[in-house]
């Protein structure tokens, strides 16, 4: 019986198949088993006895349609699907996720070359060209390790050993020791890895931080670091800006020495890389650092290890759901910036948690104490004014922070094509039906919305209650005597009301610390945030686990209406929800927005409560998913 396993990716993620790969080896010893992979992630099954044959293309050469157009690659695309159509395979894995139509296309031509009778991987709506599917939840949902175990046991595999390999051979071992060999005996080992790999460079943190925590830990009793990675990790960085003398093996080791030098550390420190795997597989306690990228699906799989997130609300952007998100990150990148030498430090210090032990549970999540009507994806919130005050109330007694989106037809339809903004709105902590819209929505699904809770009637309300509870208000965004005005009047109308800070300032990364700073500085319990969306919920998002104030809050152009520099519609108009009718006469430039509206409207009639199919998982069909035995294979 001829297996062929499909895992055309990075180091990382040829690591997290292994224990699949393990599982087709325990329950089928006789079975020739190759694996197609990269050339730079092959040597990770070099002594590990997983694969009887392991088959590299550079699928580099092929991210693009129109590079099958140059004749060499033609050439080489061609060699490869006439090797696996003379393979005469048996079955075939494909160990991807269906990300893209045009990386689904490309695994249908792997796999259908291959002649396999039986095709197997995961269903996200793509893998019509597989016999037998597993469902695809999306990224985080399940860890990857488990995504491929589920689909080995389609098949009938299954591992009585869940663990990551990775191949270390004895010169392997030997070449570790000989380079350790002048350290004195009870030199306590520590590794640091400063990179990312190439594919995303967000996932990294400041070499600065990384530096000042090497210094730290070298100072403890008998520790050396060990810098390592690959030619373009910043090693040489970090070593100049160490106070104290590293090992720097970075870019000196091949992989599998690499997983023989971090197999004698007693701790790792990095990001989420490929590296970060190889620690995991050698058995290396593990200090990871996670911010854009999913760490519900990549998290070290090891039985000593711990995530360090910052937990902002917009974190993690990267893979989430079945879309590749902000490859790259967003230009803030808050979630690591934020990340202190000290909290990285004190997680470490914390005792070691196995990762393969928590419960899977999705990425997305939101307050699950109100009822609510799922529109185009979203979930809205069946509240009222007075149960908004309310939630405020309890909220600002609580421990931790909270983000409100007031959310219109236009934020829902800017969220379809807008995947960061889609998934922030998914996590909010409340989401309040702010567009007559919204309820009309919730009406045609058969469903209620109860009021209209509007981010513009609703900050005099807030400002009021805040007046009678003492409650403190900081005012953000706007143009610049805006929200001064706008706090005056509600100061005039409400005696004793605490405004404690007033400022303009923009969403611009570069100015988010100093303002987080006057913030926090300022003792507010709510934080009003006037930027207009998507700027002023994202800039809420990546900075909320930072932000003292407990609620913080979107209110698009309130401060306007407020102040009177905008005048709302006249109460007859917002009762037959004609509010955007006056918009538009007022500010007839609006007019490309407003289209939204329509669009808004045909979207709920077609898709109701599903969101776009690029970000969400399809539902997959019973009948078209078996479970498959050996029995089968002929």
């Amino acid at each position: 019986m001829k297996l062929l396993i499909i895992n055309l990716a990075d180091i990382g993620d040829l690591i997290t198949i292994t224990p699949a790969l393990a599982a087709l080896r325990e329950t089928y010893p006789a079975a020739q088993i190759d694996v197609l992979t990269t050339p730079h992630a092959a040597p990770v099954l070099m002594h590990t006895g997983l694969a009887d044959q392991v088959i590299t293309f550079d699928k580099a050469l092929f991210d693009q349609p129109k590079q099958l157009l140059k004749p060499p690659n033609a050439r080489l695309a061609l060699a490869l699907l006439t090797r696996l159509w003379r393979g005469k395979y048996h079955a075939t894995f494909v160990f991807r996720h269906l990300t893209t139509r045009l990386g689904a296309l490309k695994h249908a031509l792997l796999t259908l070359a291959s002649r396999a009778p039986q095709r197997f991987g995961l269903e996200n709506g793509r893998g019509w060209f597989l016999t037998d599917r597993a469902p695809d939840q999306g990224f985080g949902v399940k860890h990857e390790v488990r995504y491929w175990l589920d689909v080995a046991a389609l098949f009938g595999a299954t591992a009585s050993d869940e663990r990551l390999r990775i191949g270390i051979a004895d010169a392997d071992h030997a070449w570790a020791a000989e380079h350790f060999a002048d350290l004195p005996a009870a030199t306590r080992l520590i590794a640091i890895h400063p990179g990312s790999g190439g594919y995303s460079l967000a996932r990294r943190w400041e070499v600065e931080k990384f530096a000042a925590l090497a210094d730290q830990l070298a100072a403890r009793p008998n520790v050396q670091i060990v810098i390592v990675g690959g030619i373009h990790d910043r090693a040489d960085e970090l070593a100049a800006l160490m106070q104290h003398t590293p090992i720097n093996l970075a870019g000196h080791t091949t992989l599998n020495q690499l997983a023989a030098v971090l197999s004698r550390c007693e701790h790792y420190y990095g990001a989420d890389s490929g590296v970060m795997q190889i620690a995991a597989a050698s058995g290396t306690p593990i200090t990871a650092l996670f911010g854009p990228s999913n760490h519900g699906a990549w998290r070290p799989w090891s039985a000593a290890a711990q995530v360090v997130r910052m937990g902002a609300k917009c974190s993690p952007c990267s893979y989430v759901g079945n879309t590749m998100g902000l490859r790259d990150g967003c230009a803030a990148r808050t979630c690591m910036k934020a990340l202190t030498v000290e909290a990285v430090l004190n997680a470490a210090d914390q005792d070691l948690r196995d990762l393969r032990t928590i419960a899977e549970k999705p990425t997305i999540e939101h307050y699950e104490r109100w009822n609510t009507v799922t529109l185009l994806g979203v979930p809205t919130h069946a509240i009222t004014f007075d149960g908004l005050l309310d939630q405020i109330a309890e909220w600002i007694t609580g421990d931790q922070a909270r983000q409100i989106c007031t959310v219109n037809p236009e934020f829902l339809m800017a969220a379809q094509t807008d995947n960061h903004f889609y998934n922030i709105l998914c996590r909010a902590d409340l989401c309040i039906p702010d567009g007559v819209g919204l309820l009309w929505a919730a009406r045609w699904l058969k469903h209620s919305l109860p009021q209209r809770v509007t981010g513009s009637d609703g900050v005099p309300l807030i400002a009021e209650r805040a007046a009678r509870m003492g409650w403190k208000l900081y005012f953000l965004g706007a143009a610049p005597g805006v929200a001064e005005a706008a706090a005056q009047q509600l100061q005039a109308r409400h005696a004793g009301l605490q405004i404690v800070g007033v400022y303009a300032g923009s969403p611009d990364p570069s100015e988010e610390d100093v303002i987080v700073a006057l913030i926090n500085a300022s003792s507010a319990d709510i934080l009003l945030v006037a930027y207009g969306a998507p700027n002023q919920d994202k800039w809420i998002a990546r900075n909320l686990p930072r932000l003292r104030p407990r609620v913080a809050m979107g209110v698009g152009g309130s401060f306007d209406f407020i102040a009177g520099t905008t005048h709302r519609a006249p109460p007859w108009m917002r009762r037959r929800g004609l509010e955007w009718l006056h918009r538009l006469i007022r500010q007839p430039w609006r007019w490309r927005r407003m289209l939204r509206l329509p669009r808004f409207v045909i979207a709920v009639i077609r898709r109701g409560a599903h969101g776009p199919a690029r970000f969400v998982t399809l539902p997959v069909r019973t009948s078209d998913t078996r479970q498959a035995t050996h029995h089968q294979v002929r």
